[in-house]
């Protein structure tokens, strides 16, 4: 993919462990600086995610339906290479992290084709990862048209 400038998201967490062991030994993302008892940084595929201890600000989560799924209406996620979203599903599956939506595919053969799945962390915020067979169809409006 090309080169972009990274987002910085913060997100409260109800255990700031629960949340290293998820976000630093599942995922594998390399750990930045922290404030400890307070927060801590994560470097997910080259963008900066925090994790801030707010017990009271987690769970709760509202759902649309999208391809009858109950899809969480706040989560945050990555768009990853095609082999690379796959990968990542699979250490998912071994690492026994269930699915809130398990990986499929949409709109396949079609323009658009894309594969999508929804984790939840251990404080209840939902992740989305997501892949596309062609990158220029990530903010396409018209799918008819190709």
């Amino acid at each position: 993919m090309t080169e972009r400038p990274r987002f910085h998201l913060a997100f409260p967490v109800h255990d700031l462990e629960a949340a290293r062991a998820f976000y630093g030994g599942i995922l594998g993302c390399p750990q930045g600086r922290e404030d400890p008892g307070r927060w801590v940084d994560y470097d997910l595929y080259g963008h900066q995610v925090v994790t801030h201890y707010a017990p009271e600000e987690c769970g709760g989560a509202v759902t649309n339906d999208v391809d009858s799924k109950k899809i969480p209406v706040k989560h945050f996620g990555l768009i990853l290479e095609w082999d690379a979203w796959e990968k990542l599903a699979e250490k998912l599956k071994a690492a026994k992290v269930p699915f809130l939506v398990d990986p499929y595919v949409r709109f396949a053969g079609k323009p658009g084709e894309q594969g999508t799945f929804f984790v939840i962390d251990p404080s209840g915020n939902a992740l989305e990862f997501k892949t596309f067979r062609e990158e220029r169809m990530i903010f396409e409006k018209d799918l008819q048209a190709h």
